[in-house]
């Protein structure tokens, strides 16, 4: 069918209730730092966790998923998120963890704390019994249905943990768009986006203590990919930094999931935003017409991609 409206709905935090699940998450990846990688008691580090996330917390805006020197995603902006935060906050900032990382995680893709910590997140999500959210069957199941629509599911996952666990829902047949890397951030890149009020940019303003970071060729490359064909592009997640701001930028339709730990800023932004949505509960996404003004343009803002 021609003029089919793809809607793709990120899956940790959107599909999922990870604030229900984050303790686990935390608690497993702490019991793995203790006894494989830095050999330390477990009570210590749980303390020393707790403390890290209390500072981090206390100022949020200062501290962030960072990869390859920038930064991918506020402290504050998901509950996993977070937990990868603090963890990587913990590692950085005492020396003889950092030493312990090092030696373990000697060729790293990243730097040695972002591996480690995408290797805890990997591992023991992958573990995890997934919560999801009131309405996730119900979205899918409508969107399946309807020939007008192509659902997606995002992740930043290779796709085996999202497609095991779509099984226990009882649904088949919604395409995985898998290993997206939305926090792989690349210095080098040139690629620039027009936004009306800031002009050709790489980063996206967002008040004055809040910036998004657009250099993030891997979710472009999987996002342009995806616009070919389709008439519209739609994007359901729950945070911004990550798999928001990019679609935005590129003309796509962006729908935020407020939660409970979304923070003020992210609402407002997109609230004010002319293709972006916030969204109360996830069942409050239209399957009828869930982005009506979602058409894919290229990063100039004059045409299609």
């Amino acid at each position: 069918m021609k003029n089919q409206v793809k809607v793709i709905l990120d899956y940790d935090g959107t599909l999922t209730k990870e604030e229900a699940m984050v303790d686990d998450l935390a608690r497993l990846s702490l019991d793995t730092l203790s006894r494989e990688i830095l050999r330390v008691p477990r009570a210590h580090l749980e303390e020393e966790y707790e403390e890290t996330r209390r500072l981090i917390l206390s100022r949020p805006h200062e501290f962030g998923w960072e990869v390859r020197g920038l930064l991918a995603s506020y402290s504050d902006e998901g509950a996993f998120i977070l937990n990868t935060t603090t963890l990587q906050v913990m590692l950085k900032m005492n020396p003889f963890y950092a030493r312990r990382v090092a030696n373990l995680f000697r060729e790293a893709e990243y730097d040695p704390v972002v591996d480690c910590t995408n290797y805890l997140f990997h591992r023991h999500t992958a573990e995890l019994k997934p919560r999801f959210r009131q309405g996730a069957k119900e979205i899918l199941d409508g969107l399946l249905r309807d020939e007008r629509f192509i659902p997606l599911i995002l992740t930043n996952s290779k796709g085996d943990k999202v497609e095991r666990n779509l099984k226990t829902l009882g649904l088949k047949g919604v395409r995985i768009l898998g290993d997206t890397r939305q926090y792989e951030m690349d210095p080098s890149w040139g690629r620039r986006f027009f936004h009306p009020g800031q002009g050709m940019t790489q980063i996206l303003r967002i008040d004055q203590r809040h910036k998004v970071d657009l250099r993030r060729p891997v979710y472009y490359q999987a996002l342009t990919r995806e616009a070919r064909g389709a008439e519209q592009i739609a994007v359901v997640a729950d945070t911004l930094s990550l798999p928001g701001a990019l679609p935005l930028v590129m003309g796509m339709r962006f729908y935020l999931l407020k939660t409970s730990y979304t923070p003020f800023w992210c609402e407002e932004f997109v609230k004010k935003h002319e293709r972006g949505e916030v969204l109360e509960s996830l069942s409050s996404l239209s399957v009828k017409d869930p982005c009506p003004t979602g058409i894919p343009r290229d990063g100039n803002g004059k045409g299609r991609i």
